[in-house]
């Protein structure tokens, strides 16, 4: 169960413990992403279940800006929809529904927002947009696409200390619900969707509290590369000497 929107959910998750962590709340927060397949569609799930408003969603063609929200069960439907016509185009959803505007060949990353996530391809937010964001008071940025930021846009946001979380942390999700179902498997059983969900919760949570562990510089900012960096080297260290490899 929930393994669809796993990736999405997982984000969420860890983007959560990043608001916890500067004693913030995701609710009411004005939110963008990118895409509108699984990974996009889960994240939109779980950001409307925890109350937030997203308010953009893109394709290839464009983006789709709703300043009313994309929260309703119908709009988040209709996400799903669209991929399953493999068309590749977001335009419809303006169509489809009267208070979305469609915004042709340009990145969604030029709407103003509070938080920022990357659920489409690798390299989709560069430097440019990267400053775009800061420009406009973006105070979280996630990477739920695979290194969906290019290295000099993750420099751009470190630099002004803008919260920043990689793919290796935050879009665990899928791969962690990917072994949950082989541990039911493993042991015949069948958990619920609720169960699921509240598994893929735990582990988020105890990713994103091993980078805060890790990644917590004298400043106070919590460097979520360099923890997820640090805690990653540390696990498989760990399984090596309990394995019997000497230091």
């Amino acid at each position: 169960m929930i393994r669809p929107e796993a990736t999405g959910f997982g984000a969420v998750y860890f983007l959560e413990g990043m608001l916890a962590a500067k004693k913030d709340k995701l609710k009411g927060k004005r939110c963008i992403i990118s895409g509108f397949g699984n990974v996009a569609w889960g994240t939109a799930l779980k950001l409307a279940e925890l109350g937030a408003k997203l308010v953009a969603i893109s394709g290839p063609d464009g983006y789709i800006i709703d300043e009313e929200g994309i929260t309703t069960p119908e709009k988040i439907a209709y996400m799903d929809e669209l991929n399953a016509t493999r068309n590749n185009v977001v335009e419809p959803f303006a169509k489809k529904f009267k208070s979305a505007k469609f915004v042709k060949g340009k990145k969604v990353w030029e709407v103003p927002c509070e938080i920022a996530m990357t659920c489409a391809i690798q390299n989709e937010l560069n430097g440019d947009d990267a400053k775009k964001l800061i420009e406009n008071k973006v105070k979280y940025v996630v990477e739920v696409s695979n290194m969906g930021c290019t290295a000099d846009a993750v420099a751009a946001l470190q630099k002004k200390k803008v919260s920043f979380a990689p793919g290796k942390a935050a879009n665990a999700g899928g791969v962690a619900t990917s072994g949950l179902e082989m541990s039911q498997n493993a042991m015949h059983l069948s958990w619920t969707r609720e169960e699921v969900d509240e598994k893929l919760h735990g582990i988020m949570n105890n990713i994103h509290e091993n980078c805060v562990k890790y990644g917590t510089e004298k400043n106070g900012y919590i460097n979520y590369v360099k923890g997820a960096n640090i805690a990653g080297f540390i696990k498989v260290a760990d399984a090596m000497i309990a394995q019997g490899v000497a230091y």
